[in-house]
Parts: structure tokens; sequence; C-alpha cells
């Protein structure tokens, strides 16, 4: 836990070293950042953000105004200015990057367009609400090749998951055959429904919803993770980062064959998102699982041990986010604030069968062979810590530098359109087997027209 702790601080150091260094070497302009979409996520990693040198968040972006001058008022004192249409934004001069943290169904399409303007880009997860529109975000950061594009996923910044890649990739806990991922939280008692009404002064409720199907307005809607017209469920966006960091430590690429279910149970409670589903995922020498469980906030990971912390733990006794992976010499669980491995026992050959042909039990006697118990790799529990705020700075060191950041577009690709494609799997109702050369279902076209959807006019500025 001591090396994990130096490790995060050496880690910490070296950003900030990368970005002093970079101010010196040439970087000898403020960068000007636009914060487009002011709802919760967007201004708690402004925040972390604005600790970089050099770096000044110039506009506050929203669609409501009195949340724009809200949030601007928090983060600059004011000295921000205000805007409400974010294709205005990408038309200044003195912005060089966009943080976009609006509503998913929002974000392809600030994505290709600041892409065309010439701004840098830190998009929250999951990048699209399609996978088309993922597609076409890849494509337009290939297009401008000089653009800065990141996801939030904020995990890759991480000293202790890469240090479980290690573990994983290196073979300390075998060969993996199967990898485990949940979310739980707990929906009950239900939030019930409320009427429509008319918006409240200064939200322009038809750009809220734009490329999304037309709406009456509901104040339940402004929590858009819950209605698939603008999110797409448990599975991106809690899953998101957990299938994120499923790549990072097996270090493979997409699955050949999805299959999956998932139902509301909870019927009195407001949207219309799943509340419970698994999706199984298949891949050439393994296989995958997501589960969300929105009904019971235990979680499907065990027990505790004794002075961790746990990612959303409450109380005593759940665990409810992290990702196992199963190997033939031990088990890694990892979540957002640390690890553990546990190793498989192995039992000495010579007590492997008592002296009347049975197998004897694990560590006793019978037969009067004593079984001598060892361990395939070693026990270990490492306490890390959510790592946002080296993210954000791995933001603006790319930005100085033109390096590569941790979470590109096209890994946060990979890992929204995996969460999409089990999304699609379970509208299907069938396993669906994947293409990911050609990023088509093989031999289904009903399920390959899911891979898209219509997109409002007006709003519909890109081609998807």
């Amino acid at each position: 836990m001591e090396g994990s702790e130096i490790t995060r601080k050496t880690a910490g150091a070296a950003a900030l070293t990368a970005l002093s260094q970079s101010r010196i070497l040439g970087a000898n302009d403020r960068i000007g950042i636009a914060l487009i979409g002011c709802g919760v996520r967007g201004p708690q990693v402004a925040g972390l953000v604005q600790k970089a040198p050099g770096v000044e968040y110039r506009v506050m972006c929203d669609v409501y105004d009195d949340r724009a001058k809200q949030i601007g008022q928090r983060l600059t004192g004011g000295k921000a200015e205000m805007a409400h249409d974010f294709r205005k934004v990408l038309e200044r001069k003195d912005i060089d990057a966009v943080h976009v943290a609006t509503p998913e169904h929002w974000h392809a399409a600030i994505v290709v367009l600041a892409c065309q303007a010439g701004k840098d880009i830190y998009v929250e997860k999951p990048i699209s609400r399609t996978m088309r529109e993922g597609r076409a975000e890849v494509e337009a950061a290939h297009k401008y090749k000089d653009r800065i594009v990141m996801t939030g996923t904020q995990h890759r910044s991480a000293p202790h998951y890469a240090e479980a890649a290690k573990i994983v990739q290196s073979g300390e806990i075998g060969d993996v055959y199967y990898v485990r991922i949940w979310n739980s939280g707990n929906s009950t008692p239900p939030v019930k429904p409320v009427p429509d009404s008319d918006p409240p002064p200064g939200l322009d409720w038809d750009f809220y919803l734009g490329p999304a199907p037309k709406a009456p307005f509901n104040r339940l809607r402004l929590n858009y993770r819950q209605w698939y017209d603008y999110a797409s469920g448990y599975i991106t966006d809690f899953g998101n980062h957990r299938v994120d960091s499923f790549y990072q430590i097996m270090n493979c690429s997409w699955p050949v064959a999805i299959s999956g279910s998932g139902r509301k149970f909870v019927k009195d409670n407001f949207g219309d998102i799943f509340d419970v589903l698994n999706v199984l995922y298949e891949y050439p020498n393994f296989v995958m699982t997501y589960t969300a469980d929105w009904t019971n906030m235990f979680g499907m990971g065990g027990g505790r041990t004794p002075g961790m912390n746990y990612y959303g733990m409450s109380g005593p006794f759940n665990r409810p986010h992290a990702e196992a992976f199963f190997g033939t010499k031990g088990t890694l669980i990892t979540d957002r604030l640390g690890y553990e491995v546990y190793p498989e026992m192995e039992v000495e050959a010579r007590a492997l069968r008592s002296l009347d042909g049975e197998a004897p039990a694990r560590g006793g006697r019978r037969g009067g062979a004593q079984a001598e118990v060892k361990f395939r790799c070693e026990r270990k529990q490492v306490q890390g810590a959510d790592r946002t705020d080296l993210h954000a700075l791995n933001w603006i060191e790319c930005l100085r530098t033109r390096k590569p950041p941790f979470a590109s577009i096209e890994l946060g690709y990979l890992a929204t359109g995996t969460c999409l494609l089990g999304n699609i799997a379970i509208q299907a109702g069938r396993k669906l087997r994947w293409d990911s050369k050609k990023e088509d279902f093989i031999g289904d076209a009903a399920a390959s027209r899911l891979l898209t959807r219509e997109q409002r006019a007006p709003w519909n500025l890109i081609k998807v």
C-alpha cells in the first residue's frame, strides 16, 4: 500500500513538472476553455482543470441560462462570459478548447463540430448515444489530425489501474478466461412520475431535446440519465468506466458475440431505463459479463477486507461497483479506489488422493494423508484513489505538448461502443455476432439498423 501511495505522488509530481516544463519550452499562451454543459460533472472536472497553470474557463455555455450564470460565478467569480448556443462558442478565436459535459445525446454533434472548428476537446463519457455517432467522432478526430480529443474515463490516469494491468498481462494470476463487471444501487423507494408542465424561465427546452425525439417538458427529464431518449442506461453510465478499465487490463479489442437481457422491475420509478440488465460478451479467448442491478446495493463481489475503502460503499456490507478477473492462479478485483488479489490454493500432489482413492478435503485429512496447502500467487491489497485530478492535468499537458492523451477518442469509442452493443443485444433479444472490421453485425440487418437512430430536425447537425 505504501508503494502505491508513492507511485501516485510520483505520477502527480511528474504531471505538474511536465506542465511547468512545457510552459518554459514555448507554450506561451494561456489556454482559453469553454465549458459546454453546466450540470454536475462538468463543473466538478472544470474545478480540477483550473488548477493547472495558465488555464482559464472563459465561457460557460448551457441551454439553461440561470445554470450557466450560477456555475460561472462559482468557478470564475463571474469572470467567464455566458453563452446559450455552443455553435457561437466554436466561432470564437479566444477559445482554444471545449469541455463537453452535456447530456450524451448531444456529445457527438459538439465533438464533430468542435473538431471542424479547430478546437481541442475533453468529452465526458459515454462519448455518444449511438454507435454511428461514435464512429463520426473518431473520423472527425482523424480528419483534423492536429486536434487533441480526450475522453473523461479517469480510471486511465489512476496508477493502481496501471498496476492491475501489469498483474494480468504479466501472467501473475495465470490465464484469465472469465471477467465479471458489476454496478449496483437501489432505486427503492421509487421517485414517482410528476405531471408535465411549462419549462422554467431561461431554459430552452427545444434546444435541450436537440436531436432526441420531441417531448413535453417534465422536470424529471432533466435527470437525463434515466431516459433512453438522452442516455443509454446504467451500462453506459456506470458501466462505461469499468468496461474501459477491462480493456486497459485485458489489453484486447472488440467482442465477437453479444447476448443479453434486461427489464425495468420497479415500475413506479420515473424514467424508462432498465433497472436490471445482464450482458454476456464473448471474446476469442475468454468471456466477460456485465451486470447492473438497481434493486439492491449489495453488489456481487463478496466480502470486504478490513481497512479497505471501496467505491460507492455505504454501511458495513456492500461492494456495489467493481471488475473481477478470474485467473487460473488467482482473482484480481479492481475498482476506482484500489485493487485486491486473492490467490488460488494449491494442494501438494501427494495429498490429492487419500489411500482409498477418494479426493481429500482441502486442507484436511482423509485416509491419513495430510494436504499441504500452498498458494499459486501472492495475496495483495492496494488502496488507490479517484484520480480525476491527474486525468484533468493530463488533458492540459497534452494541449501544450500535443502528445496523445491517456484516454483517446478511439479508446472512448471502444468502451462506449461495447456498452452500446450490449443494449442492442438486449433490444434484439438474441445473440448477435460482431464484425469489428466492418463495424457491423453479421447476417442481421434488423440489428444493424439499431446502430443509429433518426435525428430530429433542425438539430440533425452532423451526418451519422
